[in-house]
């Protein structure tokens, strides 16, 4: 596959196509930890193929006391708790990067529990160690800061109903992703493990998996990109198959958020259409990211592209994501002319007029990074850096795209 996306030929008035999204990164990665936990209990028909996923789904089979999760961060919080609960002495690693993404305070609820974890590099991030404790010592009540990651809460509830008293846990300071820790609640409940929610306590009592087979919903997070090329385009309509209406997912406030670029949801027989607006509010938005930051990417730079003015804030987590999502979108920001700026309190505004223009972005090892610019291909050719970065969560993005774009030769 060349580098370069390029818009449509100047023929085409309306961009058209059906897309099948692919199965959710977030409910795989939950179903799998669960599944293992549940002993044979549960089964999985369908969950992502995304390379987070199998990344995910291969540590937990591997026998090796030495594991290598690679760049996959979900599978590093989620397996720091597995393999401690399971009182399995292992060694987990990754990349370069995975080892500056910090785990102190999932490490030091576990310490709370008993568990023993020792870091094997710089305090408080990979590569760890997971020594085996006598699990008829471990305490029931833990105590983390919310605001770092939900990934640490979610870990930690999913050992909960295996632990010999279960787990009581606290949450301090602002619950960052509160939608994914409701996810992980709703899977769990499906697997027959109930938990008390009451923020800022989640209690799981002792309990059994029952025998199910359960499947992954598609990914709505992934739905995002191709909202924005439905409002990019002067005329466009778009059908995403098998999205569901009813799901945990906290990303679907996309049904919302689409109305502020012109984008119109409808479910219909079974699937979402995406078609124009006539009428769209584009003053004096706000985006609070704090519940949703992996739709941060890509709603900024439909705002940039499209003129809008709007503040955005709960960003502070993009700074340990798989890069430092603020610097690289700032950097790729100004490639159109376009200053994403720090104002007040952690808010940010854009600021400059953008201007559609053939660039390079640099994709940084990011997944999001490269999606969440593609559709501005319809404006510009726009070439890649490394489009393989999007096997980390959407390996047949660009396959799909080229049902409404060309990749030059």
């Amino acid at each position: 596959m060349n580098n370069t996306l390029s818009n449509p030929n100047t023929a085409v008035t309306h961009l058209s196509a059906t897309i099948q999204l692919p199965a959710s990164k977030s409910e795989s990665n939950r179903l799998l930890i669960l599944q293992a936990l549940s002993n044979g209990n549960m089964k999985i028909v369908n969950f992502s193929t995304a390379n987070d996923t199998l990344l995910l789904q291969k540590a937990l089979n591997s026998k090796s006391l030495i594991v290598n999760i690679d760049d996959a961060g979900t599978a590093m919080r989620f397996l720091t708790s597995f393999f401690a609960m399971r009182n399995e002495h292992k060694i987990v690693k990754g990349t370069d990067r995975m080892h500056k993404r910090p785990v102190h305070d999932l490490v030091e609820a576990l310490h709370q529990i008993g568990f023993r974890i020792n870091y094997l590099g710089q305090p408080g991030f990979p590569p760890i160690e997971i020594i085996p404790v006598n699990l008829d010592s471990l305490n029931n009540k833990v105590t983390i800061d919310g605001s770092i990651s939900s990934q640490f809460i979610s870990s930690l509830m999913m050992i909960g109903a295996s632990l010999p008293h279960g787990l009581e846990i606290t949450i301090t300071g602002e619950v960052a992703s509160k939608p994914y820790i409701l996810l992980t609640a709703a899977l769990m409940r499906k697997a027959g493990i109930e938990s008390a929610i009451n923020f800022p306590i989640i209690t799981i009592a002792k309990q059994e998996y029952k025998t199910t087979v359960l499947s992954a919903g598609d990914d709505w997070t992934n739905a995002g990109y191709w909202y924005s090329f439905v409002a990019l385009y002067p005329s466009a309509a778009i059908v995403l198959e098998g999205l569901e209406e009813e799901t945990a997912q906290g990303d679907k406030i996309l049904l919302e958020w689409g109305n502020y670029f012109g984008v119109k949801s409808e479910f219909k027989q079974g699937a979402l259409y995406l078609s124009k607006l006539e009428n769209t509010l584009t003053e004096s938005l706000h985006f609070d990211f704090t519940p949703h930051p992996d739709l941060a990417q890509t709603i900024i730079v439909l705002c940039a592209a499209k003129g809008i003015q709007a503040t955005f804030s709960g960003l502070q987590s993009l700074r340990i994501k798989e890069t430092d999502r603020i610097a690289a979108l700032q950097a790729e920001l100004k490639k159109f002319d376009v200053e994403l700026v720090e104002t007040l309190n952690g808010n940010f505004t854009l600021e400059g007029k953008f201007v559609a223009r053939p660039v390079t972005i640099e994709t940084y090892n990011d997944h999001r990074m490269a999606m969440c610019f593609a559709p501005l291909a319809v404006l510009a050719p726009i070439t890649f850096t490394d489009p393989s970065v999007v096997s980390k969560s959407y390996p047949d993005f660009w396959n799909q795209m080229a049902k409404l774009l060309t990749w030059d030769e």
